[in-house]
């Protein structure tokens, strides 16, 4: 408790982003950049160390930075105080239980510690958890939906995958008022091509294959299954099942979800909104927008927003939802800064952009 009380009482936190030359990590680095109680001590790249970053990123340049250095536990425990991990899947549990044993706190925007079940972990991701330890110890930090409170004693923060984090938001409202059939329902999400990190190397993710290309991927499984699952079930207490398909769209950043869920009983739409209004009133990062009004991912792009629209299809009594966010921001980086503001007692917004960049 003394050492929450003592990083509490900082004005400004040091930081450690390891992973630093992927999206994300790039994210990270151009946020906190900017945030005027963050300073970033050190960036972590497996590949690149000795380099400076805007030798790899130039988008980055002209920002007073650390060089890259490789990966050093004695290093990131001596210099920082929280440390952004935004490396691939199984990265983060091989070296999480290390930093929170020197006393770091820990944000990880993989997947490692979202899921509480480690036999779910391995069936979906088809790898061992080597730190099953920490499962249920990780905070699963999607601010909107997590207990203030539950901060106070935050080691571990899981930031949640964007998909989950648009269909999430998207569909809270409706299962916490306990209007929907929960045993089925469908979110069918698109999203950029950033989504799938820099380092990927496909024929898929050539120009030439996407370029004027619209298709469904990962149609039979989605590994986010699991993980939109467990969230809407937290909020249902009760077992919440989905049908989830995403798809690849060709642009940059972005995500748009589409929920459908079926309405145990007839709702007015005006009272759907209010429930969504009221869902989200005390929430800076979420916008519900006014009836007739549905959201599209310019209207996020670089934000750290989360838009949402909404209707009801009076004949087939299906509500349909709309959501967007962008997935480098509010579906990774910014949210992992939402959770660090929120770990520190600042306020949530401190540091993110919440208006758009257009055109």
């Amino acid at each position: 408790m003394a050492d929450r009380v003592a990083l509490l009482s900082k004005t400004r936190v040091r930081v450690g982003i390891v992973g630093a030359t992927g999206y994300t990590g790039a994210e990270l680095v151009r946020l906190l950049s900017q945030h005027p109680r963050v300073e970033i001590a050190m960036l972590v790249s497996r590949t690149e160390a000795g380099k400076p970053l805007a030798e790899i990123l130039p988008q980055l340049g002209g920002i007073d930075l650390p060089p890259l250095s490789a990966l050093d536990i004695e290093r990131l425990t001596n210099e920082c105080e929280v440390v952004f991990l935004a490396g691939e899947t199984g990265f983060a549990m091989e070296h999480a239980p290390a930093l929170l044993k020197s006393g770091l706190r820990v944000i990880d925007l993989s997947a490692d510690f979202r899921l509480r079940d480690p036999a779910v972990f391995q069936e979906w991701y088809g790898i061992p958890h080597r730190a099953p330890h920490l499962l249920w110890e990780a905070l699963y930090g999607l601010p909107e939906l997590t207990p203030p409170d539950a901060y106070q004693y935050a080691r571990l923060i899981a930031n949640p995958g964007c998909y989950p984090t648009a269909g999430a938001l998207a569909l809270a409202p409706l299962i916490s008022a306990d209007l929907v059939d929960t045993d089925c329902i469908v979110i069918d999400a698109k999203s950029g091509v950033s989504g799938a990190g820099r380092s990927r190397v496909s024929v898929d993710y050539l120009f030439t294959e996407l370029d004027e290309n619209f298709k469904a991927y990962a149609v039979e499984r989605h590994r986010h299954t699991p993980e939109i699952e467990q969230t809407l079930s937290g909020v249902a207490h009760q077992a919440v099942r989905v049908r989830f398909t995403p798809h690849l769209v060709p642009m940059t950043r972005g995500i748009l979800c589409t929920a459908y869920a079926h309405l145990k009983q007839p709702v007015a739409l005006s009272d759907l909104h209010a429930l969504y209004t009221t869902f989200y009133g005390n929430q800076p990062c979420v916008w519900v927008r006014p009836l007739g009004e549905f959201p599209a991912t310019r209207h996020v792009y670089g934000s750290n927003r989360c838009d949402i629209g909404l209707t009801i299809d009076a004949r087939t009594q299906i509500a349909v939802v709309i959501s967007v966010i962008d997935n480098l921001v509010k579906g990774a980086a910014g949210q992992a800064i939402q959770n660090l503001n929120l770990l520190m007692g600042w306020e949530p917004t401190l540091g993110l952009p919440l208006s758009a960049i257009a055109p």
